[in-house]
């Protein structure tokens, strides 16, 4: 972005008591969920949930910009951009971006539900040895020593109810991320500054904690993070850390590796990482600059599960075949017959390899109905057809869903094979961006609305 701590209890600014202001923010939020679904009943319940904590578990491409971008912006990149995580400034009065025209309620739930992992920072005082000349004119973090850094510890905490307050007001929930931006500074230049500076953010995790949040730390790994670790490293260390570290390592390498870290540590899954400074990208037609981080959080790639179909009727081959009459491929057969019977058109037994009068007619009436030519023969064009079928959400690195075991079902059988996992991964971008260009698409790796709309063709 351009531009732990002790044993002892942390401090309580004065004005909040020992129950923060947060904690009855949390309260009042779960307490309006429930009066909410009860005045509205079950069939609102879903409509007016809770937006999902973010980021959650995610491994995969993110940016940061600070100026939230324009939700036009973010249809663009959503399509057309390989990232599925980008950071918003929530809070901080040391914000280059204080005013976030674009950053609502509506803007978060909005991105959230299109497939985006929010990474909310905070940009507050900065560390007292700071050198950057915007930050010497504004409140930085407090070296005194007095009560062992009390007063770096109530800034901390103060910092935390903002960001708190902040994320609420925008619907991120209990449970999502806070980053605190603590921009680079000489680690080795002061005692004092160093100190306070880990005070303050263990000040802020210990509040987080409490408000429910998760803490996140962003710093340059060189100052900050470096910081950390080796208070984390130290033998008897009584530091509390944040859960989780953002590094800013420009090192070209979308990883969550940096010299600057030890291997242990934030491991695994516990670390995005910051590989490239500001500069422009294009996508969409759409130009933002950003910075390009490698994200890899909670539980990392995760796998929806998949229930069963039919029963158990196994829907997964390495190939799939054309079918017709006095076909010997039975399981194939099954399968399809299952498939067809889930969109009802199909009522007969599904446990049976025979290719009679009852699949002829369910399979010609699903070609008919998405446009395709009307045979006894059941085409490798109609399986990418009938297995693509379904919600088309934006697929990109690291996404899994339901749709993701589609998609793969999908590129197997339109000749583009991977592995049936359920997890966009490399090997499964590669397959669309493949199947991309054989149906005169651009070449991209996302799989976005021409994409389904193309296997819901049955374009191979």
């Amino acid at each position: 972005m351009r531009s732990a701590l002790s044993a002892q209890p942390h401090p309580v600014p004065p004005a909040l008591g020992h129950r923060s202001r947060a904690g009855f923010a949390v309260l009042a939020v779960v307490l309006a969920i429930v009066v909410g679904v009860l005045a509205t009943g079950p069939a609102d319940a879903k409509k007016n949930a809770p937006n999902p904590v973010t980021p959650g578990s995610f491994t995969g491409y993110g940016f940061d910009q600070c100026i939230a971008p324009t939700q036009a912006a973010m249809d663009r990149w959503t399509t057309d951009s390989p990232y599925f995580a980008v950071g918003i400034y929530i809070s901080g009065d040391s914000r280059a971006c204080t005013n976030q025209p674009n950053l609502t309620t509506t803007w978060v739930s909005t991105q959230l539900a299109a497939g985006w992992h929010l990474l909310p920072i905070t940009l507050g005082p900065q560390a007292s040895c700071t050198t950057v000349p915007r930050y010497l004119h504004q409140v930085r973090i407090n070296p005194s020593t007095a009560t062992t850094y009390y007063a770096a510890r109530v800034q901390g905490a103060k910092e935390a109810d903002k960001a708190v307050a902040a994320a609420q007001a925008l619907g991120i929930v209990p449970g999502s991320t806070l980053f605190y931006d603590l921009e680079a500074f000489n680690i080795k230049k002061s005692t004092a500054c160093t100190q306070s500076a880990r005070y303050f953010l263990q000040a802020w995790t210990n509040r987080l904690h409490q408000a429910r949040y998760i803490s996140g730390a962003y710093s340059s790994a060189a100052s900050g993070i470096k910081m950390l670790d080796d208070a984390r490293a130290t033998a008897g260390n009584t530091f509390v850390m944040p859960d989780q570290v953002w590094i800013a390592d420009w090192n070209g390498r979308a990883d969550d590796n940096s010299t600057y870290v030890r291997s242990d540590g934030w491991s695994p899954h516990a670390r995005a990482h910051q590989y490239q400074g500001g500069h422009n990208e294009t996508y969409g037609g759409v130009t933002i600059n950003i910075d390009k981080n490698w994200v890899d959080l909670g539980k990392g790639l995760v796998r929806a599960p998949e229930g069963q179909h039919c029963g158990g009727v196994p829907i997964d081959f390495t190939t799939y075949a054309q079918l017709q009459v006095h076909t010997t491929q039975g399981a194939q057969v099954q399968a399809l017959k299952c498939l067809l019977s889930e969109k009802k058109l199909f009522g007969g037994k599904v446990r049976s390899g025979t290719y009679g009068p009852a699949l002829l007619k369910a399979l010609k009436a699903w070609q008919a109905a998405h446009g395709r030519p009307v045979s006894n023969i059941w085409t490798t064009n109609d399986w990418v057809s009938l297995l693509s079928d379904g919600a088309q959400p934006v697929l990109k690195y690291g996404s899994s869903s339901e749709a993701s075991w589609r998609l793969q079902r999908t590129l197997v059988a339109a000749g583009h094979p991977v592995p049936i996992k359920g997890i966009v991964n490399t090997p499964t971008i590669n397959a669309v961006a493949a199947y991309q260009a054989r149906v005169k698409l651009p070449r991209t790796g996302i799989t976005a609305p021409t994409t389904w709309a193309a296997m819901a063709r049955g374009l191979r």
